[in-house]
């Protein structure tokens, strides 16, 4: 590992020596920083290449460097003839200005060791790309090693180098005299420019219609870099030292061999006996064999061998080359298009853009990428080219990686994301980006998204096109997962809610409700309940639509596992918000039936629950009653009837206490404990318990069958009118929290109300007909209660101060006899039959089989009612549902199996789009 890292450092330590050595002291570097070497190319590839910035403004170039120390083996004047070579390409260059030549940034400075001038960013020169790696860093760089040049960047360089010599030819009259690979550059956007001005000829009478090239004899003795290449130059420029035009389409045609020929050139050349080389060389052009150009294109061969042709005159001239139908190819076309667009109105830029997304598919993703895409951004600046311009860049983004898409194409979209001048190209360009929104969401990084793509979300969701409005709510829950809680919680919901509210077009709140419930399941509970639900209630419209979307919401919120409808919200302001819109006049049956089944299982759902409260609160209370009648003493002071208590039994034996007295005695006796008890109280006892077990094996009693068993001429009252006209101070009062033992015989009972609950034999409380077990609450029953004596087993006294409406005595006892308890076994039969003592879900009334009471079934069956509530469907009652794709109505639209009608009369001024019948059916099926 050591060893791995001391090699990367002597590498990197070389390279920053290589650059700093060859730039050191060039007037160069005090505008531009150097950064790495990455190719070569001019004569005889003299020059490295090193990408670079301009300090000032970060602008990125390319700069050529010459490193003198490559001269060093000669003498001082050929030093001189080749420094004077080179600076005279530069300079031609430099004054000449094309898209098809390559750009001066910088001109030519020199120093002690070197010459440096900076251009446009460079790729890399056409040698390099076809295999021609001298004056390379070490080790290769891969992206040059790995190039291989794709149809249409060949066809459409070989058209702008041609288009390059028609400047030169027939613009500025000159002759380039050294046109070959290594003076053809690769710009980093892929396009071909042209260089190496070293040994070009202008005309010496430019203004003539024929202009005329004096030629410099081929001088073997000069040192290479003084030379052209041979391998490219005419046949006549060696042979008879004359040269034109023509000349550099020979060159032309040579290029366009090596190009087909992984850059090997027509002919090799033995540059030691150069002219025996050129005469073999001329006789082999006379006789070109067919198999010299059969990896040339077809469609291209015979202008290849007529610009290889022996006489100058057969050669086309550069712009015939650039007519040829070689060229009339879609991708070399549309990248021809793009680099005459500076000179197109906005019109014909406009129909072009609209065309290109048929084109960029066929094209190769490097040629778009970087060929096409800075064409594409640099229109940005152009706010009326934006709309149709921004369709291609984002059909680009689609097949980038997300860093390129990150360092190619987000920081031209920045500006774009914001532009809200022109109005009309501002909505545009808000339709299209809310189209490609999970592409900006899944690229941009998260940041980027808070800062720049949700501030265009919320101003899409505040525009004045419906149009807009509608898209952004359609698409918002595509992209909620991605948007963070407090955006989300501050920023989205209230707008979508402002719209809802604000908004006259019915499409718009329908889908404004559709999205809110979309996106539920990415809220908090209690944000839900203090915000959305609230808000449903505000929405002043009562369309069929609008009413189905507030009924999904509540749906979504009461169902869903995570949300969910507290029971007190569900009393008090959901049910009653739901049942009052279930009868509006606009909704047809199937839309009220799924009304009634959302009411169902709220109401279903609140009655569980309430009840298993009740049931839960009333087993601790008959928990602590059993404690306190079986261990008196350990009752706490609090808990303590003042100012002493009694056993409970009393009260039911019908022991009362007057102003202190019992039954008018002065005194309270004081009563034996159970195990005490004398042998004749436990035969009593036992006797009276028989007496009562047979009553209670009798069938129970009619109100029309009921008779006094007393022979007094009082008439005892009907037990059912008795019922009746007590119901009022029966439903505010409850019986006090003591239970009862079973009734002895012969005991009188009191007419209602009573102190302490009704219970059946063994104390099993009873029915009363109207609902389920009498478990009344405690309190309040014993108005003026006043505490009595201990009881029968010395337990704890009770309080009573009942009123005797009329006593029905089942076995009236011998006169006098008051103290004797009063037999409640008859009044037992009449409710329930005796019975274990059950929890409260096990003791909903049950009729006695065989009997047909009128008494009860004039009041309906209260479980019947409860068990069709109970048959409704409780969303979260039993097992919990999810709230996914299935669980949501919203996503669901089979959950409404109605299809909203249009109501007949718009009675809140919503106008219907056209959209709104297309949003109802895929919300509501």
């Amino acid at each position: 590992m050591e060893s791995m890292l001391n090699k990367l450092k002597s590498t990197v330590t070389k390279v920053t020596a290589d650059v700093t050595s060859a730039v050191m002291g060039n007037p160069v570097t005090r505008e531009f920083e150097v950064g790495r070497h990455i190719a070569s190319g001019g004569p005889g590839m003299c020059w490295r290449i090193y990408n670079g910035t301009k300090k000032s403004t970060k602008q990125e170039v390319a700069v050529f460097v010459f490193d003198k120390k490559m001269i060093d083996k000669y003498q001082k004047f050929e030093k001189d003839q080749i420094i004077d070579s080179l600076k005279k390409g530069v300079q031609q260059l430099t004054r000449l200005r094309h898209p098809r030549l390559l750009t001066v940034q910088h001109p030519l400075e020199e120093s002690r060791d070197c010459l440096a001038f900076c251009t446009e960013p460079v790729f890399a020169s056409l040698s390099n790309v076809l295999g021609q790696w001298e004056n390379l860093p070490t080790p290769m760089p891969n992206d040059i090693k790995e190039y291989k040049l794709y149809d249409v960047e060949t066809k459409y360089g070989l058209l702008q180098i041609s288009e390059g010599l028609s400047f030169l030819h027939s613009g500025v009259k000159m002759v380039h005299g050294n046109l070959c690979p290594e003076n053809i550059i690769l710009n980093k956007s892929g396009a071909w420019k042209i260089m190496g001005f070293d040994f070009s000829i202008s005309s010496a009478n430019p203004s003539d219609a024929e202009p005329k090239y004096t030629c410099k004899e081929w001088e073997p003795n000069l040192p290479p870099l003084c030379l052209p290449n041979p391998e490219y130059l005419a046949p006549e420029y060696i042979l008879s030292v004359s040269c034109d035009s023509a000349s550099d389409m020979y060159s032309l045609g040579v290029v366009m061999h090596a190009v087909f020929n992984e850059g090997k050139p027509v002919f090799q050349v033995n540059k030691h006996d150069i002219f025996k080389s050129f005469s073999r060389q001329l006789d082999q052009l006379s006789t070109m064999s067919p198999a010299l150009l059969n990896k040339i294109p077809e469609e291209v061969r015979e202008h290849v061998k007529m610009l290889l042709s022996v006489t100058p005159n057969v050669r086309p001239d550069a712009d015939q080359i650039t007519k040829i139908p070689f060229f009339d190819d879609v991708g070399a076309v549309t990248l021809q298009y793009f680099d005459s667009l500076f000179q197109r109105d906005n019109l014909q830029k406009s129909q072009f853009y609209k065309g290109l997304p048929k084109v960029l598919p066929k094209l190769p993703k490097r040629v778009v990428v970087y060929r096409i895409l800075p064409a594409l951004t640099s229109e940005f600046v152009n706010p009326d080219m934006v709309p149709f311009v921004l369709p291609n860049v984002l059909l680009i983004a689609e097949e980038c990686t997300k860093d390129e898409y990150i360092r190619l194409i987000l920081p031209d979209l920045t500006p774009v994301f914001k532009q809200q001048e022109p109005i009309q190209a501002s909505n545009m360009i808000l339709l299209i980006f809310l189209q490609k929104m999970d592409l900006l969401l899944t690229k941009t990084p998260a940041e980027d998204i808070k800062n720049s793509v949700l501030p265009m979300v919320y101003r899409a969701l505040e525009a004045p096109s419906v149009q807009i409005q509608e898209l952004c709510l359609n698409i918002i829950p595509t992209f909620a997962n991605l948007i963070d809680y407090p955006s989300m919680k501050n920023s989205l919901i209230p707008r979508i809610k402002s719209a809802c509210l604000q908004t006259s077009s019915l499409a718009v709140r329908v889908n404004s409700l559709v999205c809110l419930g979309k996106i539920l399941e990415y809220m908090d509970k209690w944000f839900v309940i203090d915000e959305i639900l609230p808000f449903l209630q505000q929405i002043p419209s009562r369309e069929p639509a609008v009413l189905m979307g507030i009924l999904g919401i509540y749906k979504c919120t009461f169902s869903h596992k995570k949300l969910g409808i507290p029971k007190e919200h569900l009393a008090t302001k959901s049910l009653p918000h739901l049942v009052s819109l279930s009868i509006d006049n606009n909704l047809n049956l199937n839309q009220f039936n799924s009304f009634m089944v959302v009411i169902r299982d709220m109401l279903s759902r609140m009655e569980a629950e309430h009840k298993t409260k009740l049931e839960q609160l009333h087993v601790m209370q008959e928990q602590q009653r059993s404690i306190n009648i079986t261990n008196p003493g350990s009752q706490s002071e609090e808990t303590k009837s003042p100012p002493s208590t009694g056993n409970q039994i009393d009260d039911i034996f019908g022991s009362t206490r007057v102003n202190g007295k019992e039954n008018g005695s002065a005194a309270p006796a004081p009563q034996p404990n159970r195990m005490s008890l004398t042998l004749e109280e436990k035969q009593r006892l036992a006797k009276e318990q028989e007496q009562a077990a047979k009553l209670r094996s009798q069938q129970p009693l009619a109100p029309q069958t009921i008779k006094p068993a007393s022979t007094s001429n009082t008439k005892t009252k009907d037990l059912t009118s008795s019922l009746l006209n007590n119901m009022t101070s029966l439903n505010n009062m409850s019986l006090a929290n003591t239970a009862r033992p079973a009734p002895v015989q012969g005991t009188t009972i009191a007419a209602f109300p009573s102190s302490s609950p009704m219970l059946g034999p063994m104390g099993a409380p009873v029915s009363n007909g109207f609902n389920p077990p009498m478990a009344f609450q405690t309190g309040g029953m014993g108005m003026g209660m006043r505490p009595t004596g201990p009881g029968l087993y010395g337990g704890m006294a009770t309080t009573t101060s009942t009123p005797n409406f009329g006593a029905l005595t089942q076995n009236q006892g011998p006169i006098g006899q008051t103290n004797k308890a009063h037999d409640m076994s008859a009044l037992d039969s009449l409710f329930t039959p005796s019975q274990p003592k059950v929890t409260l879900n096990q003791m909903g009334p049950k009729a006695t089989p065989g009997t047909n009471s009128p008494w009860l079934n004039q009041f309906g069956s209260p479980q019947n009612a409860q068990t069709q509530m109970q048959g409704a469907s409780v969303g979260m009652g039993g097992v919990p549902s999810g709230f996914g794709m299935q669980a949501n109505p919203f996503f669901s639209p089979q959950n409404f199996s109605q299809t909203p009608a249009a109501p007949s009369l718009n009675q809140s001024g919503i106008k219907h789009s056209a959209s709104v019948n297309n949003d109802l059916k895929d919300l509501f099926g």
